[in-house]
């Protein structure tokens, strides 16, 4: 027992740098179809790990090794099987040279925050934008003094505003299961399903307050009194009284104005959230846009790392900015959160996945953009004030892009100790016009660049993967000097030496390079001349400023993916000895312990089929990490 204590304490320090500890369950190769070349064929070859837990340190140590995570799965492509081989792409951000379409895109928002971008030409006049982004209904209902007629609502604004009482219906009925759950409301009984109505044009000046207009307007709580006396009257029909509708209020004593203070008093914090303000009037739930707000506080494009936002806690930050002008021109923020769900961030997401990729509404959902962008196995370390965490800490992130208190575009990232490392972004259709994805990627590399002073190791910015075969994803090359890593010796290789080499063959090693480009007749010199006109494909091959994700790919094929066998399972050219299994951290009821100290305990049979287990499990990883990280054996 005490050699089991002994060996596991030396265990739980052996990974993780007293940053958490990293556990994982091995799902095998996977066969897939390919989102890249659409084959329709499982052509998509892949490693797959469950990770429980992940520490910071040992997802970089991954990403180095060609891994990626969609959610709480980590994957990697078998570069020399897979139908579309994926090298991982970075570039280091302080030698970041801006292209001229870049440059343009930067300046593009710079004259939309002044207010002197033309949008007409974009199919988007001045007074709609204005309006959206004034008064969306959903992501900011604040109303503007500006010239905008509320009694003249077009299709699309009509479209949003019943896709705001829908969400609300629901944000209602889960406000209620929570009254429930706290005895605020009766639990023995099935209450009624909540119903948002938008209030008409007319009435919204004559049943409002001050200079706000009532938007939407709900009355549940009439229908929930209404059953409570209902199964009341039948209880005492019965002579049941004393097992009627229990709660901490007696059922007599509720009323709709009552009940609608209840609800509200929960829904204020998600109404505020949303530029709106919730009252109960009358015993109707009241939603009004909320009256206009004060300006935010001017800071020029040269701000320093994110400050704390006031009304959140210190692991929130957030920038401000603008082109340094007069009081009417726009403010755009960044926001960086930890990960977690927010409902006007998924609210958007689902704008974007069924207007921009054509999704079904049936496959964006709450539990699929939760596993997909929200879960994350990372172990969050905030920061320590000694220069080796920066000020947001290490871990997941959304980073958020708000103008003038609208939520446009959403960028989840994971920072780590060597990187930012770009997992997806999603924006608000309604301003392509400004070219997101491109604007984002900058702010991504500028984040790097202004951690880097907090954080010295903190250099690179990770675009994920880079497909060469596939025509949009090359975009990421646009963000130069990249450089990819080789698929077997994990050493990084300028993309200008690899470019060549990719132009002939899917799967290169690229640490060969300088034997492979011997073999070629063609120069290995790149001139500035194709650099350009090279940047000028990328740009011509982007203009719909879509942004491609390998992490997007993943999601979208992962349910019809086959495990394969290991008779399946080719041969590696990574080597692993049978000293390094050895050395395997298992974790076993609550144990950590090393293969070494184990193995004794199996039979042949089982001693084989679980050494095969850990052999593919060590090939995929490497020996250093299958020696860090716990194997998650039951």
């Amino acid at each position: 027992m005490a050699d089991a204590k002994k060996m596991r304490s030396e265990a739980s320090t052996s990974g993780g740098g007293g940053r958490g500890e990293s556990v994982v369950g091995d799902a095998g190769r996977r066969k897939s179809t390919c989102g890249y070349c659409k084959s329709g064929a499982r052509t998509s070859v892949s490693h797959g790990l469950w990770a429980h837990s992940l520490t910071v340190d040992d997802y970089q140590a991954l990403l180095d090794r060609g891994w990626r995570r969609s959610g709480c799965f980590l994957y990697k492509p078998d570069m020399e099987k897979t139908c579309c081989p994926s090298y991982t792409i970075r570039l280091k951000a302080a030698d970041f040279v801006p292209s001229k379409e870049q440059v343009r895109v930067s300046k593009k928002m710079q004259r939309f925050l002044n207010r002197t971008l033309d949008v007409t030409t974009s199919g988007k006049s001045a007074n709609e934008l204005n309006s959206a982004a004034a008064c969306s209904s959903r992501h900011n209902c604040e109303k503007k003094s500006a010239t905008v007629d509320s009694s003249k609502v077009d299709g699309k604004d009509k479209d949003r505003t019943g896709q705001s009482a829908h969400l609300l219906s629901n944000q209602i009925e889960k406000t209620v299961e929570l009254c429930v759950k706290c005895g605020e409301l009766p639990a023995n009984i099935q209450l009624p399903k909540a119903s948002v109505k938008q209030v008409t044009p007319a009435k919204r000046k004559l049943q409002a307050e001050n200079s706000e207009e009532l938007m939407l307007s709900c009355n549940v709580a009439f229908q929930i009194v209404a059953t409570i006396r209902r199964v009341k009257k039948e209880a005492e029909h019965v002579k049941s009284v004393e097992h009627g509708v229990g709660g901490n209020e007696d059922a007599s004593d509720l009323s709709p104005q009552k009940t609608a203070e209840i609800l509200v008093r929960h829904l204020k914090q998600l109404a505020q959230s949303d530029g709106l303000s919730v009252r109960a009037c009358n015993g109707h739930i009241n939603f009004y846009s909320a009256i206009e707000k004060a300006d935010l506080v001017e800071v020029g494009r040269s701000t320093g790392f994110k400050t704390p936002l006031p009304d959140t806690d210190a692991n929130n930050r957030t920038v401000k900015k603008n082109s340094g002008g007069g009081s009417q021109e726009r403010k755009i923020e960044i926001r960086i959160n930890k990960s977690s769900f927010d409902y006007e961030e998924y609210y958007l997401y689902r704008k974007y996945q069924l207007r921009v990729h054509n999704d079904t509404p049936e496959h964006v959902t709450e539990s699929s953009y939760k596993r997909f962008l929200v879960d994350t196995p990372l172990v969050y370390v905030p920061p320590n004030g000694d220069g080796s965490v920066p000020p947001c800490g290490f871990g997941s992130f959304h980073q958020q892009y708000v103008v003038d208190g609208k939520l446009i575009a959403v960028g989840v990232i994971d920072i780590l100790p060597k990187c930012l490392s770009s997992k997806y972004l999603f924006w608000d259709p309604d301003f392509a016009f400004l070219s997101l994805g491109k604007y984002s990627a900058l702010e991504e590399i500028k984040c790097v660049q202004e951690n880097q002073v907090h954080c010295p190791l903190l250099q690179y910015y990770y675009l994920g993967y880079y497909i060469h075969s596939c025509n949009k994803m090359r975009y990421k090359a646009a963000y130069r000097p990249s450089e990819l890593l080789c698929p077997l010796r994990y050493e990084w290789v300028p993309y200008d030496i690899a470019k060549p080499l990719l132009d002939r063959k899917k799967y290169v090693v690229l640490s060969d390079h300088a034997t492979l480009h011997s073999e070629d007749s063609s120069p290995l010199k790149v001139t500035d001349g194709s650099i350009e006109e090279q940047q000028n494909e990328f740009d011509q091959e982007t203009t719909d400023d879509v942004r491609m994700h390998d992490d997007e790919m993943t999601e979208l094929d992962s349910d019809s993916s086959d495990v394969e066998s290991d008779s399946e399972v080719g041969a590696s050219a990574t080597v692993v000895l049978e000293s390094d299994l050895d050395n395997v951290l298992i974790g076993i009821k609550g144990l950590r312990l090393r293969y070494k100290d184990i193995k004794h305990a199996f039979d042949p049979s089982q001693r084989k089929f679980l050494e095969t287990q850990l052999e593919r499990y060590a090939k995929a990883v490497g020996t250093e990490l299958s020696g860090q990280m716990v194997y998650n054996a039951g």
